[in-house]
């Protein structure tokens, strides 16, 4: 099995069952995964203490970005599966930083991924 983030060895925090990077491409400064060290596809079937990890982390990233770059606001997203836009097979959490201006109008927040849907 060739799996990116069970091959991923520089995380920037972990505990016993997850970890965090920054996200190779990244869709605003300090954009980062939250990752069980399990391999697992679907987030709906991780362990409830995989969960709790992975939001423990979240907590800590959080912090660490507040710290670093001060951002006005947050989207925690995860794509489960291939059709909600999952691509790679590993269960991972995001964590987006948002900024004043980084989008003409952010209402309606993940709505957006289906664009006709975004505004109400």
């Amino acid at each position: 099995m060739n799996c990116i983030f069970c091959e991923m060895k520089d995380y920037i925090l972990e505990n016993e069952l997850a970890y965090a990077i920054y996200d190779k491409y990244p869709v605003g400064k300090g954009h980062m995964l939250f990752i069980p060290k399990r391999h697992v596809k679907d987030f709906f079937d991780i362990t409830k203490e995989e969960r709790n990890a992975i939001f423990e982390l979240i907590d800590e990233g959080k912090k660490l970005l507040d710290k670093k770059y001060s951002p006005n606001s947050y989207n925690v997203v995860i794509n489960c599966g291939e059709y909600a836009g999952q691509t790679v097979m590993h269960v991972h959490v995001h964590l987006i930083p948002r900024y004043i201006g980084d989008m003409k109008d952010p209402r309606g927040g993940v709505r957006g991924v289906i664009p006709d849907k975004m505004k109400y």
